[in-house]
């Protein structure tokens, strides 16, 4: 192991580490939700996995305007051109408000949608109840996405971990008095008590970054004249951001997609999947964090020019992502059964039809924990190099038209059930994995740093 590679695989964790963190914190307070509402009520949570899926779809879309910041950023700060910065941050934030305002429609309304895509009555009815409220934290959740890109390019990732923790303390008490009940006459809200706290702590989040972000980031002057339009740094951050936003959607389509299906299942097995997926999406925030770190990184690279950095970047982040996915594999098939069991009332009628989905399911997780890794750190380099047009093509195919295909033929052509649709999510992930790495590693690793291409 050289002391360059020990160098940035320091680099990597120091700002990583905050990411991480908050990333697990976040992804803490949706298994918040899933737990309490898993022993409010089985349908609650199935519907409520089903409109998060929604949701979820519709945020990440958006959210790529808000990632565009971030390699953005990280190049014109190593270039020291602070004006630069701050009108890329101040357009995606523009992005962000103009794309969030629209979307919230379909959110408010989506009863008829979930209908017809064949769910159950009662599934749509309780998921509509949840997304009228919850749909309304689309604006400001958009915002924290850009504050956050903003922040973890300039390497100030500290305050958006503290803020994260502090809301999925605060997620638990609000969580337990607005779903079940509670004093003072607080009625049993069940999904819309979490879709409440959801909001409310949405709202507290992003007033807390807006007031960092003006106070310790003064020198970049974000909020003066906010209101300006700056189309030159509009049309960067669209073209960038875009193709990150739809590449998202595609793996984010890919589970919803399968979320749709194991619907078509019946609630038990589809509040089975929703547990398995609250696991691995836990542990996916680690691979998560250090692919934004690799990103910033490898941004910085590139405003230096520096193609030796940037394959150092990419071994450290890949070495560090490939460390961790082992351990993992290791706990999901040791300990299946306990993490799953958390999940579920112990008086509840299915609990072993649950726990018994759940197991299988989560050693299929085992299964995909390498290539989830990997593609998601590649992502994130070639997210860094500005590079993000073609690997939105191939993420898509690799989603769309093999992980999904083979999920439903191994479903339901060979009857194989919850555990077919799954194993065509591992399909999927590889496919992803192996293209995306050639892309960075044949292309981007020898160019890319010398030559940017926004939106290539």
């Amino acid at each position: 192991m050289t002391s360059g590679f020990r160098t940035e695989a320091r680099a990597l964790l120091v700002l990583g580490l905050p990411l991480i963190g908050s990333n697990i914190a976040q992804n803490a307070m949706q298994m918040t939700d899933a737990l309490m509402l898993g022993w409010y009520d089985v349908e609650a949570l199935a519907a409520v996995t089903l409109a998060g899926s929604f949701y979820f779809i519709v945020f990440i879309l958006g959210s790529g305007f808000g990632w565009a910041v971030t390699p953005l950023v990280a190049a014109a700060v190593e270039a020291g051109d602070t004006t630069r910065a701050r009108r890329i941050t101040r357009m995606g934030l523009w992005l962000s408000v103009a794309y969030g305002g629209i979307m919230v429609l379909p959110l408010i309304f989506s009863e008829a949608i979930f209908r017809a895509i064949g769910q159950a009555e009662v599934v749509s009815e309780l998921g509509q109840n949840y997304l009228r409220i919850a749909g309304w934290q689309l604006v400001p959740g958009l915002c924290i996405v850009a504050l956050r890109a903003f922040l973890s390019a300039v390497e100030r990732t500290r305050i958006i971990l503290w803020v994260t923790l502090l809301s999925a303390v605060l997620n638990v008490p609000l969580n337990w008095l607005l779903i079940f009940g509670g004093p003072f006459g607080l009625p049993a809200l069940g999904e819309r008590g979490a879709a409440i706290a959801s909001l409310v702590l949405t709202l507290l989040s992003v007033l807390i970054l807006i007031g960092y972000t003006a106070r310790t980031a003064a020198a970049f002057d974000l909020f003066r004249r906010l209101w300006r339009v700056d189309g030159a740094a509009m049309a960067r951050v669209a073209a960038l951001g875009l193709p990150i936003g739809l590449t998202l959607l595609a793996e984010v389509g890919l589970f919803a997609a399968s979320a749709m299906m194991m619907g078509w299942l019946g609630p038990v097995t589809l509040a089975a999947h929703g547990i398995a997926l609250q696991l691995a999406s836990l542990v996916f925030m680690v691979y998560l964090g250090l692919s934004q770190a690799a990103t910033v990184r490898a941004g910085r690279a590139l405003g230096r020019r520096d193609e030796s950095g940037l394959r150092q970047v990419a071994r450290a982040a890949l070495s560090l992502a490939g460390a961790f996915a082992a351990l993992t594999v290791t706990v999901f098939l040791v300990l299946p059964e306990p993490l799953v069991s958390a999940f579920i009332d112990p008086d509840e009628p299915a609990r072993a039809t649950i726990v018994e989905t759940g197991v299988t399911l989560l050693a299929i997780a085992a299964v995909f924990q390498l290539v989830d890794a990997g593609q998601v750190i590649v992502l994130g380099l070639l997210r860094g190099v500005q590079d993000t047009r073609v690997p939105m093509w191939m993420a898509a195919v690799s989603y769309w038209l093999v992980g999904l295909p083979v999920a439903y033929v191994l479903g339901f052509g060979l009857d194989w059930g919850g555990v077919g649709v799954w194993a065509g999510l591992v399909v999927g992930l590889a496919a992803a994995c192996l293209s995306l790495g050639v892309r960075f590693f044949g292309r981007a690793a020898r160019i890319g740093a010398l030559r940017p291409t926004v939106g290539a």
